[in-house]
């Protein structure tokens, strides 16, 4: 059996893919300075970004979290890969083989890897049953609902026979055993034995951000069909519903570009929906929208403004009022604008394309009206404004949306829309929306706090950029590490070197710059990363702070002589303190002494050195 991979390949990988584009897939990123981009932090919930990659050092680090690390750590906390795992997912990414240091080459079992490429032969297997004779009645199904051979392909749509072991058979000649089937949800084991989870439905393959097929949505086609009329994927090591989105791989270009995105309720309603050229429709699977889903788009839209929008999609019925309603919960945890579009005659997308053309899904997101004042309506429907009791049951109900409205600007103006609708003086409203604004009831609760034990140590502080002093000696040294790390490929090596063997006057600083020193290697890719992992546990967040923050620079050129001048300033504060100990020493020495004589001599070196320095040479 092969063993660990070769660490030499481990690097190959690593220097062959960009970091930015595997980050990219799963975080909506933006330029952040020269060589910088920035987005929100999978790995915490933030509504301004703090997450900050670095290209040409492949690393990132969160300045909110302090997460930090090169594309393995990435893929390895974000995938819950091992390592080995994540080493094999980037070599087929680039297409490398790997070698082992028993000489295999790379195996073709390890754990969620085999998850991934089950789904993916399983996939390839449905989209070919699709052309089946059987199929007939998925395709008639597609076709009455507007959707092409061409359609079901740019969707993947497949389907699955109703026999008992197709993709059973299929998937077992391939090599996959039964329980790697059994983990990735395919079959299910009942008292016979085990046998293919869908079946006589139309399949629709669920994928990650960046294409992976994570499992399946099935349609229920046949009236002898006893199962529910969705069936997907159980939850697996590689699929969970709660954060899963049906259609983001393909929404996901354009929900970044436009920062909206479109939620609407099944599979048809998101291709309705891109065949209309709404293109940032997506769908939860067979669960209802919740806070990891908003997480997931937060992520992609890069949404830190308000300037974002998130358009909802609910059917008029009892059951899309209460969706509305559960989303109107979760609504403040965007920082985009959140709206509700509701069709003409309650038709979902899927069926308004149908009987309208592409024309009318498109017009449906100009109907959008704000997500707060549709769930207003809805409060205000539940009771008879034609009574006071019911006037008066409509404002308790009502009063704590208008209190609970972000924007404080549009709070009045809400309030009178209120008051209107009703038939109340303002002032009544007003003072209604005041104490709803103040019911501690209506706000979360603080957590509580465990005690801390009485003799627990103190901890050791962490320093970090906001933790340095702010004096000049810490602002230069700051700036000339960051500089050194970022850019000391493009620098002379002599000059890095002496800039690095002169002491720092900030503690952290100095620790952080010994680790430089000891591995500074500008011409072995990575190096810069190997030097912050090497940095003691009390600076190691400020050195990738050092290593991923925006230099200060116009452009890159700008940025390397930047770095070059703030190199010999170290060097400069430096010769001006031995200038300083020797004019010390001269007062104390006879003029005419070997050793005043010395002394001069050096002073005048000094001088010249300096001299060079400043010229820059």
């Amino acid at each position: 059996m092969p063993g660990r991979i070769a660490q030499a390949d481990v690097e190959e990988v690593k220097a062959r893919v960009n970091i930015a584009d595997v980050i990219g897939e799963r975080v909506a990123l933006k330029s952040a300075g020269v060589g910088s981009l920035k987005g929100l932090c999978p790995f915490h919930d933030e509504r301004s970004p703090s997450f900050h990659v670095r290209p040409q050092v492949g690393y990132y680090h969160c300045f909110g979290c302090g997460e930090s690390g090169d594309v393995y750590t990435f893929l390895q906390r974000v995938d819950h890969l091992s390592f080995a795992e994540t080493v094999e997912r980037l070599a087929a990414r680039v297409g490398y083989a790997l070698h082992y240091e028993e000489g295999g080459t790379m195996p073709e079992t390890s754990g969620r890897s085999r998850l991934y490429a089950a789904n993916a032969a399983a996939a390839e297997w449905f989209t070919g049953q699709l052309g089946s004779a059987e199929a007939e009645t998925g395709r008639r199904f597609l076709g009455e609902r507007g959707f092409d051979a061409a359609a079901a392909a740019h969707f993947g749509v497949g389907y699955a026979p109703k026999g008992w072991s197709g993709l059973l058979d299929a998937l077992t000649a391939k090599g996959f055993t039964r329980e790697e089937l059994t983990a990735a949800g395919l079959v299910s084991q009942g008292n016979r034995g085990v046998y293919d989870r869908f079946r006589g439905r139309l399949i629709w393959p669920i994928r990650d951000l960046t294409g992976q097929v994570l499992g399946f949505g099935a349609r229920r086609l046949y009236d002898d069909d006893q199962g529910p009329k969705y069936l997907n994927t159980p939850e697996t090591p590689i699929y969970k519903k709660a954060q899963v989105l049906y259609g983001l791989d393909l929404a996901k270009r354009d929900i970044s570009r436009d920062r909206r995105v479109v939620v609407v309720e099944g599979y048809t309603d998101v291709m309705a929906c891109h065949l209309a050229g709404v293109t940032t429709a997506i769908a939860s699977c067979g669960t209802a929208f919740g806070t990891d889903h908003i997480t997931v788009l937060r992520r992609v839209m890069g949404d830190d403004s308000a300037s974002g929008e998130v358009v909802f999609t609910f059917d008029p019925d009892a059951a899309g009022q209460k969706a509305a309603l559960r989303a109107f919960g979760e609504e403040k945890r965007f920082a985009a604008q959140t709206y509700v579009a509701v069709a003409p005659d309650g038709l979902d997308p899927c069926d308004l394309r149908l009987a309208r053309g592409d024309g009318a899904v498109q017009a449906l997101m100009s109907t959008k009206k704000p997500m707060f004042e549709f769930v207003i309506d809805q409060r205000l429907s539940q009771f008879d404004l034609d009574t006071v009791e019911g006037r008066a049951g409509a404002l308790r109900a009502a009063a704590p949306i208008v209190a609970d409205i972000r924007d404080p600007a549009l709070r009045p103006g809400y309030t009178r829309v209120l008051a209107r609708r009703l038939g109340l003086d303002l002032a009544e409203v007003t003072a209604a929306v005041e104490r709803a604004a103040r019911n501690p009831s209506s706000r979360p609760e603080a957590p509580v706090r465990p005690s801390a034990p009485e003799q627990a140590p103190a901890p050791r502080p962490v320093a970090t950029l906001v933790s340095l002093p702010r004096t000049a000696d810490a602002t230069l040294e700051r700036d000339a590490l960051m500089g050194i790390l970022q850019y000391a490929d493009r620098l002379d090596g002599t000059l890095a070197a002496r800039a690095l063997a002169v002491p720092f006057r900030t503690p952290p600083l100095d620790a952080i710059r010994v680790a430089i020193a000891a591995h500074l290697d500008p011409s072995r890719p990575g190096w810069a990363v190997s030097a912050v992992s090497a940095v003691g546990d009390g600076e190691r967040t400020l050195a990738a702070e050092l290593l991923t923050g925006s230099f200060p620079a116009r452009d890159e050129e700008g940025a390397v002589a930047s770095a070059r001048d703030l190199a010999r300033q170290l060097l400069i504060r430096d010769l001006d303190r031995q200038k300083t100990q020797l004019l010390g020493t001269i007062q104390r020495v006879a003029p005419d002494s070997e050793e005043g004589r010395s002394v001069r001599m050096r002073l005048r070196e000094l001088d010249a050195e300096r001299q060079r320095l400043a010229e820059g040479q």
